[in-house]
């Protein structure tokens, strides 16, 4: 969330902002609204000190024994005056925070414009392994090879959902281990959170209000189903000072996640690609504003590692700013080659969101001269399972019709080296 100053100081760089994420806030309504708000607060400043003023004449009066009736009446109407004002300040308080909620973080100085169609390739690892024959997508594999049941998951839960079964959910369970151990290993705190969370927690990671119906609500008491475990890690620090000694925080968890796909209808609507509920291990870091980007560097890095790890090729993107989320302000995407669908398939978006979910959260830190500042926050899949399964079961397809199980993953599978 941004800072009203900076809105008022900085309006052309705002719109400017803004406009690169394609995004259509009305920056002059909300500075409008500011400017009535900031009118009222001067009109009661004023009534207040003249309450004052006539109060103590009142009071002197009185104790020499002069009627103050008339200034009484007069100070009781100042009272009535002042409350309506203070009703009206309430009300464009709420006007004020409910419009500057929609504006998104601005892009990064140096992010490339455009749509997803501009996304800037930086990097790929791996050969595309070329085979001899032809490669089915993972869920004619998976459901060859009895570990993936898309019909009994339609049946118990509707479109959208994935049952693993046998070697398939032991993969699974595999992959979280890990992914767990080697973010865990590399100094990432390991967390078990809670996957319902409350609306300001929501709010403060940027879900709220803007994607509010892609998120799956519980009825009765506002509480949400996490669409990632970003959610729950990064708002452990909501409303709290850290000290700049405590920096950086590194954290890494595992959870299912819950997504409704309002805009997605209709897209990749065969197999695991895109789905309501996945799991996926994410990685969060709170980290001190001049440092932040090299942080970033790092935590694709991170992700990268478990990919190197399991041999898999892959490319590393920098998304155009039309394309980057509400929240962030840089973004990486990292993908996989999904030789079965012929396409590279997302696995983890590592983004920058710098001070704009701290200020929302309230999350603060007292520098090295005790100054108070806004951290930067970021984070990053490590990875997400409903792509990674699907890259594994193409990748290691053999003519057989198995699957070979990638070698890090041996002493996670009890040292099952094949599924077939």
């Amino acid at each position: 969330m941004h800072d009203i100053k900076f809105i008022r100081e900085q309006t052309d760089t705002i719109k400017a902002g803004i406009a690169r994420k394609n995004d259509k806030s009305d920056i002059d309504a909300i500075l409008a609204v500011d400017v009535a708000r900031r009118e009222v607060i001067t009109e009661v400043e004023k009534l207040q000190g003249e309450r004052n003023k006539v109060s103590a004449e009142i009071a002197k009066k009185k104790k020499s024994g002069e009627s103050a009736e008339d200034a009484i009446v007069a100070m009781r109407e100042v009272g009535e005056r002042i409350a309506i004002l203070e009703e009206k300040r309430r009300n464009l308080d709420e006007e004020l925070h409910t419009k500057m909620s929609w504006i998104p973080n601005i892009p990064y100085h140096d992010a490339p414009d455009g749509g997803e169609e501009d996304m800037v390739e930086v990097r790929t690892w791996g050969e595309i392994r070329k085979k001899s024959y032809d490669i089915p997508p993972h869920w004619e594999i998976g459901e060859r090879l009895n570990i993936l049941d898309l019909p009994a998951a339609t049946k118990i839960s509707g479109s959208g959902f994935y049952l693993l079964r046998g070697l398939g959910a032991r993969l699974q369970r595999a992959l979280i281990s890990y992914m767990l151990d080697t973010h865990s290993n590399d100094g990432f705190v390991e967390h078990y959170a809670p996957y319902i969370v409350n609306a300001d927690a929501m709010f403060g990671t940027g879900q709220l209000p803007k994607m509010e119906d892609d998120m799956y609500k519980t009825e009765g008491d506002n509480m949400y189903l996490v669409p990632t475990a970003e959610v729950s890690l990064t708002n452990i620090y909501r409303k709290q000072i850290l000290d700049y000694k405590q920096l950086p925080i590194c954290m890494v968890g595992h959870s299912p996640c819950f997504r409704r796909e309002a805009g997605a209808a209709g897209k990749d609507t065969r197999g695991m690609i895109r789905v309501h509920q996945f799991d996926k291990v994410e990685m969060v870091k709170i980290v001190h504003p001049e440092t932040s980007y090299d942080e970033h560097e790092s935590l694709v890095a991170q992700a990268e590692k478990i990919l190197q790890g399991l041999q898999l090729p892959y490319r590393v993107c920098e998304l155009a700013t039309g394309d980057l989320s509400f929240a962030a302000a840089r973004c990486y995407d990292i993908e996989l080659w999904a030789p079965g669908l012929d396409r590279w398939l997302e696995i983890s978006s590592v983004s920058n969101f710098e001070s704009f979910q701290a200020r929302r959260m309230g999350c603060k830190f007292r520098d090295e001269e005790g100054k108070i500042q806004f951290p930067h926050t970021l984070n990053g899949s490590g990875v997400a399972l409903a792509r990674l399964i699907p890259a594994i079961l193409e990748n290691y397809l053999n003519e057989d019709g198995s699957v070979d199980i990638p070698d890090v993953l041996h002493p996670y599978m009890g040292g099952v080296k094949k599924i077939d």
